[in-house]
C-alpha cells in the first residue's frame, strides 16, 4: 500500500467485524528514537489463541468471499522492511492490539498519508463506533475522541456531512499545529 493510512483503515475494518465499540488509533513519531509507531487497540470479540498464531499467514482469514488475507502479511512485511517491529496480541471477549514499529528515517518507509481523511471516513462508515486517535511527537501531542464530541452533540449522528466537516477541519488544525510545533513549516 502506498500510504501506511491505508494500512490502518485495513486493520481498523478487522476491529469493526469483531464488534468493537472503542477503536484506539496511537500514532508516535519520535525523531530521537528514529521510530515512528501506530498501536491499534479495540475492544473487539478477539482472537482465540489458534487463530493469532496463524493470522499472520496470508491464507489464514475470517472471511467468506476469498480464502486470502493479505492485510497484516502485508502491514507486517511494510514494517521490517524498514527496520522495524511487528506484534499482534489479542485475548477472547477483550479485544485486540496491532503494533507496528517502523524506522522513521527509512527510506522505504511509505508515507503516513492523510490521518484527517482516514479518521473521517472511518467516523463516517461506523458512526455508531467511537474513535480515540492520538498523534503525539517528541514535544507534543493532539487527540481526536469522538466520546468528547458525543458529550457535545448530544443526540446528533456523528455521520452528518455538517458533523463530518468539523471533523476534517479540526483533524487538520490540530495535525498542522502539532507539524509545527517540531519545526515544519510545509504542513
Amino acid at each position: 500500500m502506498k500510504e501506511l493510512s491505508l494500512h490502518i483503515l485495513d486493520i481498523v475494518k478487522n476491529s469493526v467485524k469483531a464488534g468493537a465499540t472503542l477503536i484506539g488509533i496511537d500514532i508516535i513519531e519520535s525523531v530521537q528514537a528514529d521510530e515512528l509507531t501506530i498501536v491499534i487497540s479495540d475492544n473487539g470479540c478477539g482472537m482465540s489463541k489458534d487463530f493469532l498464531a496463524r493470522v499472520r499467514d496470508p491464507f489464514t482469514t475470517t472471511r467468506t468471499t476469498r480464502k486470502v488475507g493479505m492485510g497484516i502479511p502485508l502491514y507486517e512485511a511494510a514494517a521490517l522492511q524498514c527496520d522495524g517491529r511487528f506484534d499482534i496480541t489479542s485475548e477472547v471477549n477483550v479485544g485486540t492490539t496491532v503494533t507496528a514499529v517502523f524506522g522513521l528515517s527509512h527510506i522505504d518507509r511509505a508515507p503516513l498519508g492523510d490521518m484527517a481523511e482516514t479518521m473521517t471516513t472511518l467516523v463516517s462508515g461506523s458512526p455508531e463506533i467511537d474513535f480515540c486517535y492520538t498523534h503525539q511527537t517528541d514535544t507534543n501531542r493532539f487527540v481526536f475522541d469522538t466520546r468528547e464530541i458525543r458529550k457535545e452533540l448530544g443526540e446528533v449522528p456523528l455521520n452528518l456531512p455538517d458533523v463530518i466537516l468539523w471533523i476534517d477541519a479540526f483533524i487538520k488544525e490540530g495535525l498542522t499545529t502539532l507539524a509545527l510545533s517540531r519545526g515544519e513549516t510545509n504542513k
